[in-house]
């Protein structure tokens, strides 16, 4: 059994699977097509975002087994073919939802009691309260769009803000004692708050636009700690100047570099570090140091089971 490993991640995958009999060889730097060449040579590939895994990549892995997806979005990985082709996908996005859940409530903070925007003006000499009055979370609706891993450990450290909590999902009937499923009429009429927890797939592909701003029948403010591509830049910059958008919390941005780690050219990331309402962090809502480690640790669980060994 050999596996071919394509993003870095905790040692404690290579060392558990090498435990077991597993060879394990690792390629960080490699393009695609260069590893299109080697790999048919691989039973299994572990991989976060670094490379996409398309049709004509996986016609070419003729040995292929299983990817494992070290994380939970799969939008870089054709799926639906995988299925075709009895390729296993393994997925570990409950080792980072608690990180993530713990994130969004952070932004939401920051936001609702203008704590990012008061530090910065006190350390610059500026001390202003009555400017920085912020709001109560409780008796507030927060809408939630996807209701997942991420959506629910968001849902589940709400629940001690007595606020209440609705959400929609492509998936139906997955309400529970924190959160209630709407339809989307409802989510837009009633939420103060949005906050978003899809994968990337055709119908979350900017959700959040000019249309649905429109549709909301209250100003509100944003959160998303799911994927950048979920929001329409132009869109969100043209809600908060008019105030339809309150505010927003973005630990994601449409126009990042597809590996995470930079951003494409983009004017609007320009016009958003304007906005004193606008809290920007750099895609690390699941990165916490414990994460990494749940990460490893389910993925090879799942690897084991899968395989049986």
């Amino acid at each position: 059994m050999k596996i071919l490993h394509l993003d870095s991640n905790h040692d404690m995958i290579y060392e558990e699977l090498s435990a077991l009999g597993i060879e394990n060889h690792v390629d960080l730097k490699s393009t695609k097509s260069e590893i299109e060449n080697i790999i048919s040579n691989y039973h299994g590939i572990v991989v976060r975002s670094r490379i996409t895994i398309d049709k004509g990549f996986i016609e070419k892995a003729i040995n292929l087994k299983f990817i494992a997806r070290v994380g939970s979005g799969t939008e870089n990985i054709d799926c639906e073919y995988l299925k075709e082709k009895k390729i296993e996908l393994i997925s570990s996005g409950e080792g980072n939802s608690n990180a993530v859940g713990e994130h969004a409530l952070g932004l939401l903070l920051s936001l609702s009691k203008k704590i990012t925007k008061s530090n910065i003006e006190m350390k610059n000499g500026l001390r202003k309260r009555e400017e920085n009055r912020g709001f109560e979370i409780e008796g507030k609706t927060i809408g939630l769009i996807g209701y997942g891993k991420t959506g629910k450990s968001f849902a589940k450290k709400l629940s001690g803000f007595n606020c209440n909590i609705i959400f929609i999902d492509i998936k139906r009937n997955l309400g529970d004692n924190y959160a209630r499923e709407v339809k989307i009429n409802e989510l837009k009429e009633t939420s103060d708050i949005i906050s978003l927890h899809t994968n990337l797939n055709q119908s979350s592909h900017h959700i959040v636009d000019k249309q649905f701003i429109a549709d909301c029948k209250k100003s509100f403010y944003l959160i998303n700690t799911a994927r950048g591509e979920c929001v329409n830049n132009d869109d969100l910059i043209h809600g908060l100047e008019s105030g339809k958008i309150l505010g927003a919390g973005l630990d994601v941005l449409e126009n990042e570099n597809k590996d995470f780690k930079g951003m494409s050219d983009d004017q609007n990331l320009d016009k958003l570090k304007k906005f004193e309402n606008i809290i920007l962090t750099p895609h690390i809502a699941g990165w916490s140091n414990e994460s990494k480690i749940k990460l490893a640790q389910i993925t090879v669980d799942k690897i084991k089971e899968f395989l049986d060994l």
